[in-house]
């Protein structure tokens, strides 16, 4: 009796994961004009595509969410590694250590949910066809861009979730964390620096002080060398940090501003009676380039700034006069993200999308879809970079993916016809892939 209750619960389990698709098999065959009248004798047809497209996105959506939450966690885990020093080098707590990496969430998601989509497609359309479940809907009728479906609704929502992310969590977090690292380094000058000691502060800058006195620092001397055609040293007799109006400023008294260019080999010397440093300025990201500011004050870089700042720059401001080209590569970058969820899964669907024995070899299909994928995420990433220096090169943030769209379409609508010629032209590209899959296999 236990074999036959363990039998039948493993055939009910069977029965469950092909309901939708075998029971398409019970409709009279395709008709000569192309129709496919999906007709059960106790279900409609409608009913049964509704049931087999919740079959799909159901597999569809649990693969996306585990390879998401897998993927963002590794490269979360490798980059936390990296701010360990937060809590062994600069006294913070396990909360501000937490916080500091959880705020680089958001540029994660944005950046793997396309990749989680595209891999959690090729899974889905895989196992759908190792388990013949492809070629029994292509035997029923069921045309192979009616399969589509389920995939573009979660697409959709993929795109929702890095528009969101890209547009609005994004800069928010960047700016958040700008903020705290201010903190974190005011607090790190005013309490945690030892006398006597040579520290960095972030990349480029050292600080040191003589001796503490009371509240105050004396003997203060800081290098800043994030720019290497300009650095800049300041000594100072005493400091002591301040907050005013929400920003941390280090306040120097009776010193001096020693500037140098490399390129002219002139030098300048600037004393002063009171300097007011702000700690936000001195951020370890090299990317703001010139314009930044000289450190009296401090200057959210385009990251940093919400999409509707962005979309409505000031173009009298100083930093955007000499970073333009930065603000535009981050505006376009952020408008054409939701574009890349939906070129990736019609990649896939186009390259694996069809029914296929086991005599015919998916493993070529699947390279394909790969090598089109990372040939597309790279070209974007060359134009965003190129972007800042070429407004045409924007453009082609939008050309990418909008391209791979209608090819992918045309591929699943019209592929007898469309595929043979994309094969020909993609051959003599192909042909070192090939090669070098040959040399593996025979290793």
């Amino acid at each position: 009796m236990l074999r036959d209750e363990r039998n039948d619960a493993a055939a009910n389990d069977s029965r469950l994961r092909h309901d939708c698709a075998y029971t398409i098999r019970c409709s009279p065959p395709t008709t000569s004009a192309g129709a496919a009248p999906l007709a059960a004798p106790s279900e409609k047809p409608s009913v049964l595509l509704q049931r087999l497209d919740r079959y799909i996105l159901k597999m569809a959506t649990i693969a996306a969410i585990v390879l998401l939450i897998g993927l963002t966690s590794v490269i979360w885990v490798t980059q936390a590694l990296r701010e360990v020093d937060l809590i062994t080098g600069k006294g913070q707590t396990v909360v501000i250590f937490f916080t500091v990496t959880l705020l680089s969430l958001p540029a994660l998601i944005a950046g793997i949910a396309p990749v989680a989509l595209f891999m959690a497609t090729l899974y889905t359309l895989n196992r759908l066809n190792s388990d013949s479940e492809l070629i029994v809907m292509n035997a029923a009728g069921v045309a192979p861009h009616r399969i589509t479906r389920p995939f573009i609704v979660l697409t959709i929502a993929v795109s929702l979730l890095v528009g969101w992310m890209t547009l609005s969590v994004m800069p928010t977090g960047f700016r958040m964390l700008r903020d705290l690292i201010t903190l974190i380094r005011a607090d790190f000058v005013a309490n945690v620096v030892k006398e006597g000691q040579f520290v960095s502060l972030d990349s480029g800058v050292t600080f040191h002080y003589r001796e503490r006195s009371g509240d105050a620092l004396v003997g203060i001397f800081m290098q800043d060398r994030r720019d290497p055609n300009q650095p800049s040293i300041y000594i100072a007799e005493r400091g002591r940090t301040v907050d005013v109006d929400g920003n941390s400023f280090l306040m120097l008294e009776k010193g001096t501003i020693q500037r140098e260019t490399k390129n002219t080999d002139n030098s300048s010397i600037i004393s002063f009676e009171r300097y007011a440093l702000n700690l936000s300025a001195l951020s370890g990201d090299t990317t703001g380039g010139a314009g930044e500011g000289d450190g009296d004050k401090a200057v959210y870089k385009p990251r940093e700034r919400s999409t509707w700042q962005l979309l409505n720059q000031d173009p009298n401001e100083t930093y955007y006069k000499f970073q333009a080209g930065r603000f535009r590569a981050e505006l376009h970058n952020r408008l054409s993200a939701p574009l890349y969820p939906m070129a990736f899964m019609l990649i896939a669907f186009a390259c694996i999308g069809e029914a296929r024995t086991t005599r015919q070899g998916r493993a070529f299909a699947i390279q394909s879809a790969i090598l089109i994928v990372a040939a597309t995420r790279i070209g974007a990433y060359m134009a965003w970079t190129a972007s800042v220096r070429s407004p045409l090169a924007a453009a082609m943030l939008y050309i990418l993916p909008v391209a791979a769209i209608v090819l992918s379409t045309a591929v699943i609508l019209y592929g007898q016809t469309v595929r043979p010629l994309l094969a020909r032209a993609a051959a003599p590209l192909l042909l070192p892939f090939s090669a070098l899959s040959a040399r593996f296999r025979r290793a």
